[in-house]
């Protein structure tokens, strides 16, 4: 089998189903595709697709290829399962960012890692600490049947501590400089670092080849496809000459539509500009070590810290723009809406059908998802799922859901169930062995997101009726954010409950 007939082979069963159209049927069936370890899990991966598949920016013209190591034998990336101040509580409570639920199947954690196998990077360090455990979990199992050489893998490094390091990470700088001695087994010549929940597709070979042109010491990913706002990763002041001037972590003056940082766009004109900057960074290795040991031993956080230290050293910093879609999933509205996205048949949004560069997950081997009787519209559905007789629309289905007889679900997510319960259970907790997992009958769910393993009952109502932006009821196993209503992962609604 040829390396293009084996990556379509592959994707194939990676996709949950999108229905654009409504599905109305009898009975129809759709065939869809530890605490902290602190030993090394290196895991052999591999990637069937080839490593110019993948488009950064719509516009980017190839430069002439140079004289450097291959990037699977040169670029290591250090991918981080958590981001500083994360607006994502409750999705947040018992997992980290990166292992967050997306589009009936994935996990955020997914897009990152599978552009890096698609841009020939095959040596990938995940660094994970606050609430770990399915994240850990996930990446060790996810990536294991890829393999794609001796030397390429997927290496979960979690929090530890030791003789000379009594604490936790205390951030992205020092858990990079306590993990120097593991990263450090390879002749790397460059690190790649980067968050390991946000949503986007770039090819880091074109970032790579525009940090060796300008012979940078470090190169920052800076988004222009849109105005700029506040991520949380701060702003570049660049030249003429792509040349970060100045980082700062907040934008002093008005916001500005650039066009001249090195990518895709380009200009004349010679006035600094101010950029987003995506907190995706390229360092030299031998600048990474002198940063961390010398320069800056103290320093806790790349960002805030390591990055505006190395501009003030006089280092050569350069900015590569990404005009690309790119979503940093900084609060539960922007995961709703990329979720929302997913769902309507526009190039808008990241593109999980894509499979020229597809997106690798975890292979759960889950029956077709079984519809009796029900009306579905533009809505995606995961694998293993059970509907019986309800009406769905813009909806995206995660995985094992199961949703009864004359229940609503409109413009909402369901993240699914993390296992099938058993038709009857032995507890003396009649709450729980009256209300099973899923969505119960006649329940009515618009513009909600409703994490794992939720009970909802029968004549539920999840509306926000009273048009709250923000309300804080976790014991009831409910908040509002920005007007969506959350329910709590393994939450219990009874029966007849309005919200």
């Amino acid at each position: 089998m040829n390396l293009n007939a084996e990556a379509e082979e592959k994707q194939k069963g990676c996709l949950p189903s999108l229905v654009n159209s409504t599905t109305q049927t009898k009975r129809l069936v759709i065939v869809g595709s530890d605490y902290y370890n602190h030993e090394k899990h290196s895991l052999k991966i591999h990637s069937s697709v080839p490593p110019s598949s993948l488009i950064s920016s719509s516009q980017q013209t190839q430069s002439p290829a140079m004289l450097f190591p291959p990037v699977n034998q040169s670029v290591a990336a250090i991918v981080f399962g958590d981001g500083p101040e994360s607006q994502l509580h409750p999705l947040t409570k018992r997992r980290s960012e990166a292992a967050i639920p997306i589009a009936a199947r994935y996990r955020l954690i997914d897009a990152v890692v599978s552009n890096c196998i698609s841009s020939n990077i095959h040596r990938i360090y995940a660094l994970t600490q606050f609430n770990s455990t399915s994240l850990n979990s996930h990446v060790s199992r996810a990536y294991s049947g890829l393999g794609f050489g001796n030397e390429g893998f997927v290496e979960v490094i979690a929090a530890y501590q030791g003789p000379d390091n009594k604490g936790w990470f205390q951030g992205t700088a020092d858990a990079v400089r306590r993990c120097l001695w593991l990263l450090e087994e390879y002749p790397m010549s460059e690190f790649l670092v980067l968050p390991g929940y946000h949503l986007y597709k770039m090819d880091y070979q074109e970032l790579i080849k525009a940090h060796r042109n300008n012979k940078a010491d470090i190169t920052i990913a800076a988004s222009v496809a849109r105005r700029i706002h506040d991520p949380g990763f701060g702003f570049l002041d660049v030249n003429s000459e792509n040349q970060v001037l100045e980082f700062r972590l907040k934008l002093e003056r008005g916001p500005i539509d650039i066009h001249s940082a090195e990518g895709s766009r380009t200009s004349n004109n010679t006035a600094p500009s101010s950029i987003t900057s995506m907190g995706i960074y390229l360092i030299n290795r031998d600048t990474l070590k002198r940063l961390l040991e010398e320069h800056f031993p103290e320093a806790n956080d790349i960002r805030s810290e390591v990055i505006p230290g190395a501009v003030s050293l006089g280092m050569k910093v350069q900015a590569y723009a990404f005009d690309g879609y790119w979503e940093d999933m900084r609060n539960i509205g922007a995961f709703y809406q990329a979720n929302m996205q997913t769902t309507k048949s526009t190039d808008v949004g990241y593109n999980f059908y894509d499979r020229e560069s597809p997106i690798h997950t975890l292979r759960h081997c889950l029956p077709p998802t079984l519809i009796t009787d029900s009306v579905i519209t533009n809505s995606v559905v995961g694998d293993g799922c059970i509907l019986n007789g309800c009406r769905i629309k813009g909806t995206v289905i995660g995985m094992r859901s199961t949703i009864g007889i004359g229940a609503i679900v409109e413009d909402s997510v369901i993240m699914g169930s993390s296992l099938y319960q058993p038709k009857a259970e032995d507890s003396e907790n009649s709450k729980v062995t009256d209300i099973p997992i899923g969505i119960g009958e006649d329940t009515r769910i618009r513009k909600a997101i409703v994490d794992k393993n939720a009970r909802i009952g029968k004549n539920v109502v999840i509306i926000n009726k009273d048009n709250a932006q923000e309300g804080d009821r976790e014991a009831d196993g409910y908040v509002i954010r920005e007007g969506i209503v959350v329910v709590l992962r393994s939450a219990v609604i009874p029966d007849g409950t309005v919200i």
